[in-house]
């Protein structure tokens, strides 16, 4: 038999925590034997009898169930408020006949479950001895404890006669001659069976419950304890599931039940049927609730049926995942704990519909929900009227008609099937029904919050994790004004703001980025203000009934009350509705459920001994090897699962280091799952003996270094969130820096040197607060402004979609007319007075000179704008007076920032120069002295660095440039680009459309990637993190893996469909700092990978598993090339070329060819057909080349002019990319040189960036990119000639 594990390795509970079976007193049924009938109940209290909890097996009595039961003894009533009472054990017969008593504290009872309480729930309504036979009942309860845990009971009540030979006490029957059983023939006795777990698995132990029942209505022999121990044992054997699509099955006859997973870590489990809240309650009203929820109002549910109270309130907590309820849950209430719903403060509870005109005369403000007619009521409140605002008006509308686009009723979908007659068939045919049913709701109630709170995340600071909730409020219809001024001072949304700021990828954030429209996402990667484009403020003229609703939501707040022509009533028809005007958004998204797979668990023998039981263990273990043999590699999904389930098992055994190896699997298959708190406690409970075998084991190693080496307690992540609030003492830089990002106006930490300097103008270096509130509110008024822009049809067909009016001037006279001067990103346009007409001044691009004049008019001078266009003889002239100096300024800004976007073919000027003129504007707004133009000139950049430093670009440069891209647009500062990969697209039809196009994957500091669409240049992902160390090396593997090399050893593979990581490699034990792809079609594919302290290890695609391993000597490996069977690995002081197997061929050494020891090799290429290998090498500025046949040879050099360091090196058809830094006009800058193969000479000179280049790729030989370090951090995109 396997060894045992160590006692103080805590093992994860199975699906059961404890099985109890309740019921009357004996006393008070003897009592009402006495009393001939069922006249007198009040005596009748329900009381634990058996309580079984795990574990059931005594590892140290092979021959003996240790099964922890304990019979309490008789003559103690128990009520909720006696807590103090502790239950008497009474004699328990052991299998050997010889009386056993236990001691009390020899069981533990889990943590929630109080056996005091347990009684009164698990008989809410009481013990009913009843004159008939009744049916048997279910209902469900969740049970928390003091740290807020809930555990989830399920209880099936179940009556017996009243006979002797029938009642059942400490498992055997009580047969006394005096009791009169005659007369008590017409005497049935509820009992129940309770079965609590730490999931809230309602329906499949329901089920379990049920076929249990089957079982103890034919137990005559007196042992009713066996059944219920023998159930509850087989329950506790059950491991818990990990989340993902594998679902168990569990034989518990007659019945096949099914115990699902969890979607993902994050989600609950979902065990029961979504729709049943739809079935009672029309739409509104279900959003009247969901409101409720949401203010955190204090409220209860009534039904005559006590399942209904805990599957109806559970579903709702499902509805607004992943927001969570933070207060007291309590969905069923018994009779005698209806002083619950006197507490103060916020809960959801659940009683039975007789107590409702009690609760609702007693309870203060209370909201009373009648799940049996489907109604909504308020008690008294002593505040007044409870006045519930209704949900934003067009997510209401949309969500009532997604409901009513739903297939609600099973019995439409089997009209045309034919009759099952398998029970097990039918079964699962309504499982699948339901589950796409719930799939559906899911996704309509999480389209509802994503609409609601959608654009929470335009007014978060993440860098100071600030929320700006009066910005946010403004930016709220009138009408929904009041709905989030109440929900945004709630626990629960306080709490979906930490998960907001901690960037969490939750199904919020899935749905949010799933249905954004292209405009939000480009908007999103902005750094310039927000402000409506043409093409939303063509979409959004008002219709008439929209002004009406927009009316009727502001004067009629309750939902209830707004008659909606096209909403049906609930039960008008059973049909799918045909919600013609719901199409678009509205209609029902039509997700298909993931696909799920079944595991079925091996048969549990009995008696339950420990040889039984590790049997079982055994067959559990043989029936996962033989599933995890039968996948293939790349189903990795389910392989994850299985491993993790076999870790389980092998736990359960004893088997530690089996177990550490399953769990090690699931770096390489699916690291979402990996349970590390339990892999940590699992290693340091290992023996002696143990810990060296595992350290001997190279797949251990490094598990167990990854263990011990981190620290004892993780430092806690800073959740925290601060509402927005304006300074009230006087700033300093560092100070005035941070609550201007926290404001949200600007981030960029240079732009927000420039504004204090320009605040601080003529005064001491210091912001006081009423400057500070002045600028924010002229900012905030100026945006606001902004939004309330209206621009007349016959305009807008001149302008672009995708402009923006930034800045109007007030109305002045000029050479085109009459009229107000409105400036877009793009031109200057003039909006004439009278008839509103479109007149245009210049595009910025089209401006030759702006000068600031006066006119003379009835001998007063006038302060004008004079504008001289490239292609017009014509000046524009504009009489802007007051105005015209601060026009000057904007003006030549704009026009510097669109010539240096025209020359650096570089959009993100021009957006840089909006934010400089709206800051500007700001400005002057705010200081209204002299001195405020003045200020406002410190804040023209662009304008300043075109006049006092030329910025020509070199012809061959503009010439091969094609564009360029910012990816630290939007950070405080620009980052370095560490890496860049360009991967080809490629059509599969189960791909979004999107997907299928080529991408650029760009690396930035601390492992943060970001991935473009090659085909525009936006951003196709916007940034995610793969560990937090700086990231060397990628390279597309298949067509949906890309491998990512990073410093912290691990090798990260991205999904490129989901752009999520969940396999690791996690084999090298230093920095990752070269991949490379076989080429060719050969299979299984193999990828290289090397570290710097000269391991290189060829991998097998499918299977993830290490094929070939060797070792250079000496360290400092940097790259690897493959060509011609062999592998040229660059360590620094030599290039070597290897065979697969890691066999020396060739090598090349610096100090032998170049005599030099103080230098190493930087970067090299291999051009195959010239058999030459071209390297650079630190402190040269030119390149060598070698020749393959002999590297003794004296290398020929191509001189770099200006060059003082080289970083980077590609092959791009016949040339030699090299990417360093050098001069250019006197200036260090990045540099590019393209070098002929043939000719060896120096074609181009590229002046890059304004920092080193640091990374270079390759797109499809037609371009090359270039990214540059962190002094600019942008990335260029050049033309290949």
């Amino acid at each position: 038999m396997a060894e045992a594990a160590p006692q103080h390795l805590s093992l994860p509970s199975g699906l059961l925590e404890l099985c109890a079976l309740l019921g009357a007193s004996r006393d008070s049924l003897r009592g009402l034997e006495q009393k001939k009938g069922v006249g007198d109940l009040s005596s009748l209290h329900p009381e634990v009898l058996s309580v079984f909890v795990p574990p059931f097996v005594s590892t140290e009595d092979s021959q003996v169930a240790g099964a922890s039961c304990t019979t309490l003894g008789k003559g103690r009533k128990r009520s909720f408020r006696k807590k103090r009472e502790k239950p008497k054990p009474e004699p328990v017969k052991g299998l050997s006949g010889d009386p056993r008593v236990p001691d009390s504290e020899d069981i533990s009872i889990p943590g929630g479950v109080d056996l005091l309480a347990l009684p009164q729930l698990c008989f809410p309504g009481g013990v009913c001895v009843a004159s008939e036979p009744k049916e048997d009942r279910v209902h469900f309860l969740v049970l928390t404890d003091v740290c807020g845990n809930r555990t989830y009971g399920v209880v099936a009540q179940f009556y017996r006669p009243l006979h002797d030979e029938y009642c059942f006490y400490n498992g055997k029957a009580h047969w006394e001659p005096s009791w009169p059983t005659v007369s008590a023939a017409g005497c049935f006795v509820p009992f129940a069976v309770c079965v609590v777990s730490r999931v809230p698995y309602y329906n499949s132990l329901k089920d379990c419950l049920s076929c249990l029942l089957t079982h103890l209505k034919l137990c005559k022999d007196f042992e009713v304890d066996n059944p219920i121990k023998d159930f509850a044992a087989k329950l506790s054997l059950i491991p818990s599931l990990p989340p993902g699509p594998l679902h168990l099955i569990f034989n518990m006859k007659p019945l096949q039940i099914v115990f699902p997973s969890r979607a993902d870590p994050e989600s609950p489990v979902i065990d029961l049927d979504l729709h049943l809240p739809l079935l009672c309650f029309r739409p509104e009203k279900v959003l009247q609730i969901l409101t409720c929820i949401l203010m955190e109002q204090r409220i209860v549910f009534f039904s005559s049926d006590w399942a209904l109270l805990t599957l109806v309130a559970e579903c709702f907590m499902v509805y607004l995942h992943p927001l969570q309820w933070q207060h007291t849950f309590v969905p069923l209430l018994s009779d005698q704990m209806l002083d619950f719903v006197m507490a103060p403060t916020s809960f959801l509870m659940g009683c039975h519909l007789d107590h409702f005109e009690e609760v609702s005369k007693e309870g203060d403000g209370l909201v009373l929900i009648n799940i049996d007619n489907g109604s909504i009521s308020y008690s008294k409140s002593s505040d007044g009227d409870v006045n519930i605002p209704g949900l934003p008006l067009l997510a209401a509308q949309t969500f009532i008609q997604r409901i009513q686009g739903l297939q609600l009723h099973h019995e439409l979908h089997l009209a045309q099937r034919s009759s099952s007659t398998d029970l097990n068939e039918g079964r699962a045919h309504r499982r699948a029904w339901q589950q796409k049913l719930n799939c559906q709701i899911q996704q309509v109630t999480l389209q509802l919050l994503v609409s609601i709170f959608r654009e929470v995340k335009n007014h978060l600071n993440y860098e100071h994790r600030v929320f700006n909730s009066e910005e946010f409020l403004k930016t709220r219809a009138p009408g929904d004004q009041w709905f989030y001024k109440q929900v945004l001072d709630t626990y629960m949304f306080h709490s979906f703001l930490k998960a907001r700021l901690n960037r969490m990828m939750d199904a919020f954030t899935r749905m949010d980025l799933n249905t954004q429209s292209e405009e939000d996402r480009i908007n999103g990667t902005l750094i310039s203000p927000r402000r409506p484009t043409i093409e939303k403020m063509a979409s959004r003229k008002p219709s008439p009934l929209h002004g009406t609703r927009r009316r009727m939501v502001v004067s009629m707040p309750n939902l209830q009350d707004i008659a909606s022509p096209e909403l049906v009533p609930r039960n008008a028809s059973l049909r799918l509705m045909d919600t013609a005007g719901c199409r678009g958004s509205s209609t029902v998204l039509n997700v298909a459920p993931k696909s799920t797979y079944t595991f079925k668990i091996p048969e549990i023998h009995f008696p339950l001994v420990s040889q039984c039981v590790q049997a079982y263990y055994s067959d559990f273990v043989t029936l996962l090897s033989k599933a995890i043999n039968f996948l293939a590699p790349e189903n990795s999904l389910l392989l994850a699962r299985y491993f993790y389930l076999r870790g389980l098992v092998h736990l359960m055994q004893g088997q530690l280091l089996n177990a550490l190896l399953d769990f090690q699997n699931l770096y390489k298959t699916d690291i979402q799952i990996f349970p590390a708190d339990l892999v940590r406690r699992t290693v340091e409970s290992l023996s002696a003996p143990e810990r060296t075998q595992a350290e001997r084991t190279p797949q251990l190693k490094r598990l167990l270094s990854q263990v011990l080496d981190q620290p004892g307690e993780a430092p806690k992540a800073d959740d925290h969130v601060k509402n927005f609030e304006l300074p009230r003492k006087h700033m300093q830089l560092e100070d005035f820096v941070k609550r201007i990002q926290e404001s949200g106006i600007v981030k960029d930490t240079s732009i927000i040197h420039r504004l204090f300097e320009a605040l601080t103008v003529g005064q001491q270096k210091q912001i006081n607060p009423e400057t500070f509130k002045d600028f924010y509110n002229c900012w905030k008024e100026t945006e606001a402004e902004a939004q309330e822009v209206s621009v007349p049809r016959s305009v807008m067909e001149h302008l672009d979609k995708n402009e923006c009016v930034y800045k109007l001037s007030s109305s002045v006279k000029t050479s085109l007319g009459v009229g107000r001067i409105a400036m877009t990103q793009k031109r200057l346009f003039l909006l004439t007075e009278g008839r509103p007409g479109y007149v245009e001044i210049s595009t910025f691009r089209n401006i030759e000179e702006v000068r600031c004049t006066t006119v003379t008019f009835l001998l007063r001078k006038i302060p004008s704008l004079k504008i001289k266009m490239v292609f017009k003889k014509e000046v524009f002239e504009a009489n802007l007076k007051t105005e015209c100096d601060l026009w000057y300024l904007m003006v030549k800004e704009m026009w510097a920032g669109k010539k240096l976007a025209d020359d650096h073919k570089d959009p993100q000027y021009v957006q840089q120069a909006l934010t400089n003129v709206l800051l500007m504007d700001a400005v002057v707004g705010t200081l209204r002295s002299r001195s405020a133009i003045y200020a406002a000139s410190k804040l023209s950049y662009f304008d300043k660095m075109k006049s006092e430093l030329p910025m020509t670009v070199p012809k061959t440069t503009s010439e091969t440039l094609k564009h360029k891209i910012d990816p630290s647009a939007g950070e405080t500062s620009p980052q370095a680009i560490d890496i860049l990969l360009y991967t080809p697209g490629h059509l599969d039809p189960a791909e979004k459309v999107e997907d299928t196009h080529p991408k650029l994957w760009c690396a930035l500091n601390n492992g943060r990637v970001i991935v473009y669409d090659a085909s525009s240049w936006t951003v196709h992902q916007h940034c995610f993190k793969v560990g937090t160390s700086k990231l060397n090396c990628m390279a597309m593997v298949e067509q949906n893996q890309v491998w990512i090399g990073s410093e912290d050893s691990v090798i990260y593979i991205i999904n490129v469909h989901s752009m999520s990581c969940n396999k690791q490699l996690t084999d090298h034990r230093s920095s990752v700092t070269g991949l490379i792809v076989q080429d060719g079609n050969k299979a299984p594919r193999e990828v290289f990978s090397c570290s710097v302290d000269g391991t290189v290890l060829a991998w097998n695609v499918s299977t993830l598993r290490v094929t070939s391993r060797f070792q250079l000597p000496g360290g400092g490996l940097s790259s690897i090339r493959l060509h011609g069977g062999r592998l040229w690995c660059c360590t620094g002081n030599s290039i070597v070329a290897v065979t697969t197997n890691g066999f020396l061929r060739q090598e090349l050494k610096i100090e032998e060819n170049l005599g030099e020891t103080s230098t190493s090799f930087l970067a090299f290429q291999l051009l195959p057909e010239q058999e030459q290998l071209w390297a650079a090498c630190a402190g040269y500025s030119e390149v060598f080349i070698w020749s393959l046949k002999d590297l003794a040879q004296p290398p020929e050099r191509v001189p770099l002019q200006d060059c003082s360091d080289i970083s980077c090196m590609i092959r791009v058809k016949q040339q030699i990319w090299v990417g360093s830094r050098g001069l250019s006009q006197g200036k260090p800058k990045g540099k590019i040189y393209v070098i002929d193969a043939k000719t060896r000479s120096v074609e181009k000179e590229l002046v890059a960036h304004a920092d080193a280049v640091r990374t270079l790729c390759s797109a499809e030989d037609r371009y090359v990119l270039s990214g540059s370090g962190r002094d600019e951090g942008k990335i260029a995109i050049w033309k290949v000639e």
